[in-house]
């Protein structure tokens, strides 16, 4: 089963899954899954190839689906689902094909359809780390700041970077074989009718106004927001304002 970082006791709110994405894992939400939690039992778990869950060589959503009905149906037996960008994708495949383990879904900053970009400059940034060389994290962002374009990135992926045992705690090899997967999107299962939320990031392009009738289509009962001033990685740019935003759509 998924590793799980449990924050909070259970209420009587329904308890809350985080499915965080491609290159996260569930420590990354630590401070809103905590916030969170103050009336409701928060789980954050480390998908597959990811964190410290187990490795698989498949990495398409519908397994990523099942592992968190695990997760569900081992815990809480139906839950409100966060998920962002892959997690999302992942959350959204659970509401369609198991609607029974869903109370309400958060969409993070992505739509169910077939994206053209993919990231694999981004694990071959992170296989060009001479690993012989990393005594700390920072030695690490030090190599990635070299050949990565994007300042926030090096603080962020060496997160999922094992410094005492000098390797990555995520699949690469898997993740780039199964890029095409990941971002694409299944044809699977029937509307879910639950309350939904996307929220995005204003500066952010993922969901973009085209996409809204299939949308609407496989979630007839989705609300749509904006967090001003943050981009696809509106969580971390706005935590306070995303946190607010989920909390009010949960309680409602």
């Amino acid at each position: 089963m998924l590793n799980t970082i449990l924050h909070g006791e259970p209420t009587e709110n329904p308890t809350l899954v985080i499915v965080h994405g491609l290159f996260g894992s569930g420590r990354n939400w630590g401070v809103i899954a905590k916030r969170l939690s103050e009336d409701r039992q928060v789980i954050a778990v480390d998908q597959r190839n990811h964190g410290s869950s187990p490795w698989f060589d498949e990495h398409d959503y519908e397994s990523m689906a099942a592992d968190i009905a695990e997760v569900i149906e081992q815990g809480p037996g139906r839950a409100d689902v966060l998920g962002h960008s892959m997690g999302g994708k992942a959350a959204m495949v659970l509401a369609l094909t198991r609607p029974d383990l869903v109370n309400r879904l958060v969409i993070a900053d992505v739509a169910p359809v077939a994206y053209s970009h993919d990231q694999n400059q981004n694990i071959d940034a992170m296989r060009s780390v001479d690993l012989s060389k990393v005594e700390r994290r920072s030695d690490a962002m030090a190599q990635l700041a070299e050949v990565l374009d994007d300042a926030t990135l090096p603080a962020f992926f060496t997160q999922s970077l094992d410094v005492p045992e000098k390797r990555w705690r995520l699949n690469l090899d898997v993740l780039e074989r199964e890029m095409p997967r990941i971002i694409g999107f299944p044809e699977v299962g029937s509307p879910f009718g639950e309350p939904t939320l996307f929220l995005s990031g204003a500066e952010s392009s993922y969901v973009k106004p085209e996409y809204r009738d299939r949308i609407k289509a496989l979630f007839p009962k989705a609300r749509f927001a904006k967090i001003p001033g943050a981009g696809h990685w509106l969580h971390a740019e706005k935590p306070r304002e995303f946190e607010q935003t989920v909390g009010a759509f949960l309680r409602a």
